[in-house]
């Protein structure tokens, strides 16, 4: 079982593209950093339900690593810097100061095949329990369900 959220960029050691007022002014846009420490910190209860958690937006890998240092992330943080992913699956975008961004959204997936879609994803920091209600109310009498 794994759960990819996937947001737009976290921060906060960099400003927003466009600066923080028009960042914040986007629906859905601020709340990443929240978002990655919540998996974080609800991380040991994602593992005992036997989930793998990934993080996802198109910053680099180079970004993503530090920040998984930085917040001290037990899962990786991982690079759709291409939008290879995004486009693949058609992810939602949107465009802001010459970029596009992945909107944010949580996939939960068993053997390759996705099982749930978690859209739109608000409050944040309330997705990492979202995820566990669900992993909850779906891995009894499921075989595979707690590897």
């Amino acid at each position: 079982m794994a759960s990819f959220y996937c947001y737009p960029r976290t921060g906060p050691d960099q400003e927003p593209p466009g600066g923080a007022a028009a960042w914040n002014a986007i629906p859905g846009a601020r709340g990443c950093t929240p978002q990655s420490c919540a998996y974080r910190d609800h991380y040991a209860e994602l593992a005992a339900l036997g989930a793998t958690v990934y993080g996802l937006s198109t910053q680099d890998t180079e970004y993503q690593n530090e920040a998984v240092g930085r917040l001290h992330l037990p899962f990786p943080l991982l690079s759709d810097a291409r939008l290879a992913f995004a486009r693949a699956l058609r992810l939602p975008t949107f465009a802001f100061a010459g970029l596009e961004l992945i909107k944010r959204l949580t996939l939960i997936a068993r053997a390759g095949r996705i099982e749930e879609v978690l859209y739109p994803v608000f409050p944040s920091d309330a997705d990492a329990g979202r995820v566990i209600e669900w992993l909850t109310s779906h891995s009894s009498g499921r075989d595979g369900a707690r590897r």
